[in-house]
């Protein structure tokens, strides 16, 4: 363990919490169940930001912004969405603070707005409010929007990153002339999720359905990726949304079509928060502290001089120099730690727990040897290397971290998913084992219900690529035509 890091097995809770903190990536603020995100968490995030706002500008999708507060009265018009989220909503009532007799800062009672805002939870409702503005003949779709913001959903039970009041996301919305282009359109973006994950996050995911229960308010249909934590437990780490015609119709946003018949839109939703940054964490992480893909590493390389007194030092800066400008001309990002109030010992324990893909360390014996030493943050292994080339050595070295991230984790989930064709075996794994376990279902929300209220684990999703057979049920045997995702989840 580092720097009195709980041990996963001892408390996971614990140990998730542990990282967070001390590899300063974020804390709790002043203000109950929000966070403040870190230098060193906020630069992960904006790797993470700036990768996905790629990827969805390559498939034609543009940035704009909308309103943080949102009329009360949008909100009830599409009924399905405001039951979803009514409970969660942090509501404006007035504009305008007074000092009382007292001296005290109060609610000026005079300044009650005419109509209550909602800090938005999630913008469908102010966005589909200004669609209608926008959109008037097939000519103007499709529209392919998305946005960075901030939403807030008052939760009452908060875990730094992973539920939070108010938390950092992007929601894309799009409307569309044809279902079949919406349809389209949110296999698209769950596909680039998933993509982001595996090849970005190291992260394997599974691509599948939600059961109707656990879908967006609002939505026809919810898709979803999931990822297994070392806990075994579920994270789902992105969802995109069809829409269908239900917030087109709420906001009365018609089109003219090509055969001059006025329609309604079709629509969808997609997005992903800061969530992800719990499932880096959880996915990847150890008892010594974060373990970052390089791909997402703010600082890809850290070099810390081992040296005698000043005169050293300085030798050592100008060999260290030739290394970082090769290092520049491959675009690998590093860190010349030279800082003096601290011994090598001590920066080596913070680089591993801040994740740091790769450590370099050199002295006066390794110039003189035209040597230098390299430890890789996810196997521990150190290794002497000629400097000379040591630029190519880590750019192939860094491919084959992010490789070995990822196939550590796709072995783990291997390792704890589970086929079942009985109850009883179902409960013992989700209760002694955890995991993943796809199991057969009926369809009907009332057994789903039952599962969840009797062993606290939920359907994840039904997977895409699950194979079509015959089966039955667990709880009432009716038959069943494939397996679907079961876990306990975040």
């Amino acid at each position: 363990m580092s720097k009195g890091i709980t041990s996963r097995k001892e408390n996971y809770s614990q140990w998730y919490n542990d990282i967070v903190i001390k590899a300063d990536l974020a804390e709790n603020s002043g203000v109950r169940g929000s966070m403040v995100i870190k230098p060193y968490g906020y630069a992960i995030w904006e790797k993470i930001k700036e990768q996905l706002d790629k990827m969805f500008k390559e498939t034609g999708h543009v940035n704009a912004y909308f309103p943080l507060f949102i009329p009360k009265s949008y909100f009830t018009k599409e009924a399905s969405h405001v039951d979803g989220f009514a409970k969660e909503c942090a509501i404006v009532t007035h504009y305008r603070l007074k000092t009382n007799q007292n001296g005290e800062i109060v609610v000026d009672e005079n300044a009650k707005l005419e109509e209550e805002l909602i800090v938005r939870p999630t913008s469908e409702t102010i966005i589909w409010s200004t669609y209608k503005k926008w959109i008037h003949s097939y000519r103007d779709l499709p529209i392919l929007i998305n946005q960075w913001a901030n939403v807030v959903r008052w939760e009452m039970r908060t875990r730094l990153f992973l539920r939070t009041s108010e938390f950092l996301w992007q929601e894309g919305h799009t409307a569309h002339a044809t279902a079949e282009e919406a349809i389209a359109e949110t296999k698209q973006m769950l596909n680039v999720y998933a993509e982001f994950a595996e090849k970005w996050m190291a992260m394997p995911v599974i691509k599948g359905s939600k059961s109707e229960s656990e879908r967006f308010a609002g939505a026809l249909d919810t898709i979803s990726i999931e990822a297994m934590m070392q806990d075994g437990k579920a994270l789902q780490a992105g969802t995109s949304h069809f829409l269908g015609q239900n917030f087109a119709k709420a906001f009365d946003v018609k089109f003219t079509s090509k055969e001059g018949k006025e329609e309604f839109v079709w629509a969808s939703s997609w997005g992903v928060s800061t969530r992800l940054m719990g499932a880096l964490i959880m996915a990847h992480s150890d008892d010594k502290g974060l373990v970052l893909p390089p791909k997402l590493a703010p600082v890809k390389v850290v070099i810390v001089p081992i040296y005698k007194n000043e005169q050293q030092l300085e030798i050592i800066r100008k060999k260290v120099s030739e290394i970082t400008d090769r290092l520049k001309d491959k675009n690998i990002s590093f860190k010349f730690d030279d800082r003096t109030t601290y011994r090598p010992g001590h920066k080596f324990a913070e680089y591993e727990l801040k994740g740091v893909p790769v450590r370099l360390a050199i002295g006066q014996r390794d110039i003189d040897n035209g040597t230098i030493e390299l430890a890789r943050r996810d196997t521990l292994e150190k290794k002497i290397y000629d400097i000379a080339g040591i630029e190519v050595v880590i750019e192939n070295l860094l491919n084959d971290i992010q490789d070995n991230i990822y196939r550590k984790a796709l072995k783990f989930r291997n390792e704890n998913t589970y086929k079942v064709d009985t109850y009883e075996e179902f409960k013992d794994i989700i209760k002694n084992k955890g995991g993943f376990v796809m199991a057969h279902w009926d369809g009907t929300p009332e057994t789903e219900a039952k599962i969840q209220e009797e062993t606290k684990a939920t359907i994840r999703n039904i997977p895409f690529d699950a194979p079509e057979e015959d089966g039955k049920c667990i709880i009432t045997g009716k038959p069943s035509k494939r397996r679907v995702l079961f876990a306990k989840a975040y």
